[in-house]
């Protein structure tokens, strides 16, 4: 069964069709030695498709959640769409390479699957921008737009002053000794506690000066409990609290409208013009820190998109690597 090649003390050969000794499953070759078997070599990683997939992620997440949170979405909402349109676009064509790579795989063509890396991430990244976008425009961004480009009313005496003459009022600083009659507070509910208390000036407590007209209103939610004379909303207990920033939110506005007259009903006093603020020391500064906080929001959010899309590529480099790509 076996041929013995010149019975030089070379290793036996099995002849054709013979079956070998059991256990001796290794190859060998025709001169009775195995051959050595090296590891197949490493995939080598396309640096290019790397870097790729890590920063254009990126770049359309920044680009996005930009676009969506600051002054073009404001000035220009069109312009905002059509760039975050673009930035789709190109999104939904990283998406169509990535699925001709998918179907040549099928049929046995290994196309490089980094396409569809790239098109996951830059599909995720648009979404998420596009979202947290919108959310950061409309709580810190939009309202600050909004009450910076309206004027600026300094010492302005509640007893003597008319809301009419002061309706584009983005901040009113009134004078040293205005404060809030909290005696006349009020609060109109309808799910959420809607609380109002008027602007006045000179003395206070029982002896306060009944003013011919109450037009400015400090307001809040859900900070009272809905009982007349009581009234817990911004700055109430600061005595150096003496300016107002404001009521932008359309939808409050009727509903504060009302607990303005449940208070002249109760009270028996006017308000011909209200305008409705929210009472603070400083309202310039809370004004300036809505947009800080929306650069915050926006700086953060780049970070951790930034520091998952690292992970992310990463993570596949170190699988891909080991197929093919």
């Amino acid at each position: 069964m076996y041929d013995n090649y010149g019975g030089n003390g070379q290793t036996a050969v099995p002849m054709y069709g013979a079956t070998p000794q059991y256990g001796n499953l290794q190859a060998v070759d025709f001169n009775g030695k195995v051959p050595f078997v090296g590891r197949a070599p490493r995939k080598s990683v396309n640096l290019v498709a790397v870097v790729t997939c890590l920063l254009l992620p990126i770049l359309i997440f920044v680009v996005v959640f930009a676009a969506q949170s600051f002054e073009l979405h404001y000035e220009q909402p069109r312009h905002c769409l059509l760039l975050c349109g673009g930035m789709l676009v190109a999104v939904f064509i990283m998406g169509y390479f990535a699925y001709s790579a998918v179907m040549q795989r099928t049929v046995g063509v290994q196309e490089p699957m980094w396409y569809v890396l790239a098109f996951a991430s830059s599909l995720l990244a648009w979404i998420l921008a596009f979202g947290f976008g919108q959310a950061n425009f409309e709580a810190n961004m939009q309202p600050f737009y909004d009450t910076n480009n309206l004027n600026v009313y300094q010492s302005v005496n509640p007893a003597m002053a008319r809301g009419s003459s002061m309706m584009d009022a983005g901040r009113i600083l009134f004078t040293p000794d205005s404060h809030l009659d909290l005696a006349k507070a009020m609060g109109f509910q309808n799910v959420d506690k809607f609380c109002v208390a008027p602007v006045s000036a000179g003395p206070r407590g029982p002896n306060a000066t009944k003013l011919e007209t109450y037009d400015f209103w400090a307001v809040g939610l859900n900070c009272c409990s809905g009982f007349p004379a009581e009234f817990r909303c911004g700055d109430y207990w600061n005595p150096k609290a003496t300016s107002g920033l404001r009521l932008m939110r359309e939808e409050e506005r009727a509903y504060y409208r009302l607990a303005v007259q449940q208070a002249e009903a109760a009270y028996n006093i006017r308000a011909k013009h209200p305008v409705f603020l929210y009472w603070l020391q400083d309202a310039n500064a809370e004004l300036f820190a809505y947009e800080a906080e929306g650069f915050k929001y926006f700086l953060m959010g780049g970070l951790w998109f930034s520091c998952f899309q690292l992970f992310t590529s990463v993570v596949a480099t170190i699988a891909l690597s080991k197929t093919s790509l």
